[in-house]
């Protein structure tokens, strides 16, 4: 059905065009009220009327946290260092309780009040995300749930709060054995940040990204209502949810599904100087079965005394020793592998030392 575009007169393809890189132009247009003009960054926001209609609604809420109206600085920043838009007010929210009225508030002020609210968890966005040009931002950190509660059964899990840290996530489930099935690479992360972009480490390939990876939700709505979710209850919400920026809710609890935890791991990286054999070897390894729990390959490129720093990853014996490797300024390949097993399994080991040869 496509090919009779191409029977159009030159003049009707060439408007065609304009209109389509037009269109494209305006499609390129960040929507967000934070990427804002530099001359506009970090500025203080213009004490209007709405404003302070704005302040004195919120502080007639009854909270278990509290709001606060100056110095939050630190909630017009982020980890991309490119865009910094100052809040009206930043909820630092002890209860989900917190969150809903707050949410609910704003919701009745209706569209004319134009202002825009962010979840902002432990600050990791690029572009802006966490930050509300004189909005509110919400400190998801601050967040106090109940004791992280993990379930141990035929499918174990652990519920948590969406402001909860992953490395905590496994610092508790640990001690029953268990640990979730996905991961990010950095663990210093929230639940509801991760989860509301998708949460993509080397694990991936086997198990999903973390949103693959989760039971049920608990959201509070842009209307302020506190909807639990999952794949059978509400699962328009539930899938919008993950994965969804931030625009269909505000994630405040999580079900995190778990598996058995490995007792020892075998680690090994393997560099290239051929993509072409990079991208074919990893691709082997991901589509292979009995392949290795995580792999994850990334360029780099090598400056003075990198390698260096990965002595531990080269065999003594070897005579291309990581201090011998002579590399300064090339562009590099790796591939980052590992081999879950537990103290008992030797044949694990003697598999990785057959797909090492």
């Amino acid at each position: 059905m496509g090919s009779p575009m191409y029977s159009f007169h030159n003049q009707n393809n060439i408007l065609y065009l304009k209109l389509f890189f037009i269109l494209l132009f305006l499609g390129c247009i960040p929507d967000r009220t934070t990427n804002l003009p530099s001359n506009q960054l970090l500025a203080t926001p213009t004490i209007s009327p709405p404003s302070l209609n704005l302040t004195s609604a919120l502080e007639t809420l009854s909270l278990d946290g509290y709001f606060t109206f100056k110095n939050n600085h630190h909630a017009a920043k982020d980890f991309g260092n490119t865009f910094q838009s100052l809040p009206l007010a930043v909820l630092h929210p002890k209860s989900v309780s917190d969150i809903s009225s707050t949410i609910k508030l704003i919701f009745e002020l209706g569209s004319a009040s134009e202002v825009t609210v962010a979840a902002r968890g432990h600050g990791h966005s690029l572009q802006g995300q966490a930050q509300a040009h004189g909005g509110l931002v919400i400190n998801m950190e601050s967040l106090k749930a109940q004791q992280m509660q993990v379930h141990i059964g035929e499918q174990p899990y652990v519920d948590v709060s969406g402001g909860e840290l992953w490395i905590n996530i496994l610092h508790e489930t640990l001690k029953h054995g268990l640990s979730p099935k996905s991961w990010t690479d950095y663990l210093h992360l929230t639940v509801g940040g991760t989860l509301s972009y998708a949460g993509i480490s080397g694990q991936a390939f086997r198990h999903g990204p973390q949103i693959n990876n989760v039971y049920q939700l608990e959201v509070v709505t842009g209307q302020g209502e506190v909807i639990t979710c999952s794949e059978n209850n509400s699962p328009d919400l539930f899938y919008g949810v993950l994965g969804g920026l931030g625009q269909f809710g505000i994630i405040t609890q999580a079900r995190i599904s778990l598996e058995p935890a490995p007792k020892m791991v075998k680690w090994i990286r393997v560099l290239y100087s051929d993509f072409s054999s990079f991208s074919k070897d990893q691709e082997f390894l991901i589509s292979s079965e009995n392949s290795f729990d995580y792999i994850e390959g990334f360029v780099i490129i090598n400056r003075t005394g990198l390698l260096n720093n990965w002595r531990s990853s080269f065999n003594p014996k070897d005579p291309m020793q990581a201090s011998k490797f002579n590399s300064d300024g090339r562009t590099l390949y790796c591939l980052e592998m590992a081999k879950y097993f537990n103290p008992d399994e030797t044949d694990v080991m003697d598999q990785v030392r057959l797909s090492r040869k």
